[in-house]
């Protein structure tokens, strides 16, 4: 009976420095920073899961089905682990490896957006999932390539200044915004809308451009208040009052009821009314419960995200890195910010989650990818970088 070689040690030694060798340079050369923060605010959104579960479960339970007080607060650490699996995954690309999986991602959920109008499953009036034994939502993961292929597309000008690059960026987006309202899924296309204002704005535009995107968009608004019920009704809501009105006053009144420091863990009474209380309004439920010291310090951990992008991208000299970092920031601090405002009753409601800290499917893994490839379109080495430093120094003092 054939018996197999023992490996030799110095083989095994060797690949284990090989792997310590490349998580040491992974360590280096990703934004810790970030990293920590991003860690954090998962951290907090796995205690506001817990807090705002039992209030969703009870709504959701049915006579024949009682659903588990933190059922979805199970589910959201599964779905965490997975979304940190994507995280890392996605850090350890080098930058060339991410921008090939951005844009393949994103190619490939345009083409996945094309299919969900045809064989989409339709959830609360809205077609915006496909199930294949499990259910994908394209419009989540075309967060993870979209900032990156729109960056790509437009440092094609940095070759040849020739290329209409922002023409087929517009093309481009106009393409995705009738896909998403044919859904329809109008927060989604102004998010990435506001993302595609950012890219343009960054990689250069002329007032004639900018000033036909913005008609653009305003004809874009006015059809959709004429033709897309839904949206109608959200502005006049917000405008007017009405049923949309009453949840988005119902979650700032819950945002209030716990004052400055909170009810306590479990403690909130008013969260039990709120529609999508582990979701949509969840920032109200750590309101009620943990306080508006707890809301304050999530707004200056989302801000310090923020401001650590692009003060890493300040001495970037790489046009793709710059736009494609900038365009994950506009995405992540859009959405945060676009709940919050909901949330405080600034805003239509837009069904939005907050990212990092509500439940979801595939909204949490679709973070953890857009994260991971942030993180890995941001690595630099800090030995080039000090050189760069010292030998622009030394050109300053001659």
């Amino acid at each position: 009976m054939a018996t197999l070689a023992p490996v030799p040690a110095s083989v095994g030694g060797r690949y284990n420095r090989n792997r310590r060798g490349r998580l040491a340079v992974w360590w280096q050369e990703i934004d810790r920073g970030t990293l920590i923060l991003v860690l954090v605010l998962m951290a907090i959104g796995a205690v506001a899961v817990a807090a705002g579960s039992p209030a969703s479960a009870r709504r959701l339970s049915t006579a024949h089905e009682k659903l588990p007080e933190l059922y979805f607060f199970y589910l959201h650490m599964r779905w965490q682990v997975l979304g940190l699996g994507a995280m890392f995954w996605a850090s350890s690309l080098s930058k060339d490896s991410a921008r090939r999986f951005g844009i393949l991602i994103g190619a490939g959920m345009l083409a996945a957006l094309v299919l969900v109008p045809v064989i989409g499953s339709e959830v609360n009036g809205a077609k915006r999932w496909l199930r294949f034994g499990i259910s994908l939502q394209p419009s989540e993961f075309l967060k993870c390539g979209y900032p990156v292929l729109l960056a790509w597309i437009l440092s094609w000008r940095a070759r040849d200044p020739q290329i209409p690059v922002i023409a087929i960026c517009f093309v481009l987006m106009a393409f995705l915004g009738a896909l998403l309202m044919l859904q329809p899924d109008f927060g989604s296309t102004m998010l990435f809308s506001g993302t595609f204002l950012v890219l343009i704005l960054l990689s250069g535009i002329d007032v004639k451009r900018l000033a036909m995107f913005f008609g653009v968009g305003l004809v874009g608004l006015v059809l959709m208040y004429f033709t897309y019920d839904n949206g109608r009704n959200r502005i006049d809501n917000f405008l007017f009052g009405g049923t949309a009105f009453d949840q988005v006053d119902l979650a700032q009144r819950t945002l209030l009821n716990g004052g400055w420091t909170g009810l306590g863990f479990w403690m909130g009474t008013r969260k039990m009314a709120l529609p999508e209380a582990h979701t949509d309004y969840i920032f109200s439920v750590i309101g009620e419960e943990f306080g508006l010291i707890a809301c304050m310090i999530i707004v200056v951990l989302y801000l310090t995200i923020l401001v650590r992008i692009i003060l890493r991208l300040v001495e970037e000299e790489d046009l793709f890195t710059v736009l494609a970092a900038s365009g994950f920031a506009a995405q992540f601090g859009g959405q945060a910010f676009i709940n919050i405002l909901v949330n405080l009753q600034l805003f239509p409601s837009k069904g939005m989650t907050l990212p990092l800290i509500s439940y979801g499917g595939s909204s949490t893994v679709a973070m953890g990818l857009c994260i991971g490839l942030l993180l890995a379109i941001t690595r630099r080495n800090p030995f080039i970088q000090r050189e760069r430093f010292s030998l622009r120094a030394i050109g300053d003092t001659q």
